[in-house]
Parts: C-alpha cells; sequence; structure tokens
C-alpha cells in the first residue's frame, strides 16, 4: 500500500520512514497518508497522521462475557440470546 506523504520543508526521507514505522508499532494501525512540516525553531517537526480504517465487528455483552459472535456459545447461552429484549432507535418497537 503506497502511503500519501507531504512534505514541503523536503525533510530526511530516512526520518520520515522512521516515523510512520514508529507510530504505526505505537498504534498498531496502517499509516496511509502523513504529513510533516518543519516548526520555525528549526528543531521541531509538526506531525499529522491518517490511519486506514479499521474493521469493526458488533460487539455484545451477554451475562458478562464481551463477544463479537455466538459460535462458542452453548445452547442455553444462545437461547439467552434469542429472548433478550431488542430495543430500537426513537422507541419504535
Amino acid at each position: 500500500m503506497n502511503i500519501e506523504i507531504i512534505n514541503p520543508d523536503n525533510l530526511a526521507e530516512e526520518f520520515i520512514q522512521a516515523e510512520i514505522a514508529q507510530v504505526e508499532k505505537e498504534k498498531n494501525r496502517t499509516v496511509r497518508k502523513a504529513e510533516f512540516y518543519a516548526l520555525p525553531d528549526g528543531e521541531n517537526v509538526k506531525e499529522r497522521f491518517y490511519f486506514v480504517p479499521v474493521n469493526f465487528q458488533r460487539i455484545r455483552r451477554i451475562t458478562g462475557y464481551l463477544v463479537g459472535d455466538l459460535s462458542r456459545f452453548n445452547d442455553a447461552k444462545r437461547a439467552e440470546v434469542e429472548d433478550r429484549v431488542k430495543h430500537t432507535m426513537g422507541g419504535e418497537r
């Protein structure tokens, strides 16, 4: 995947790649766009990172368990899920 890099101040490529690698490791996310601007003090850099969206799976709380799917539940737990009251937005039922 190509990363869009905004670097109007022509900062060193090695520096930019190292910063991207560091933020990806820290955030455990993939960078899709990065901006780098040298600050007037000549020593510091303003950085801004945009990440690839994360796929999000529905998470439910069922009797104290946080689950994304019901594949590992036994019949009793599945029945509990089916018997739950389903709430809707706007008070409609």
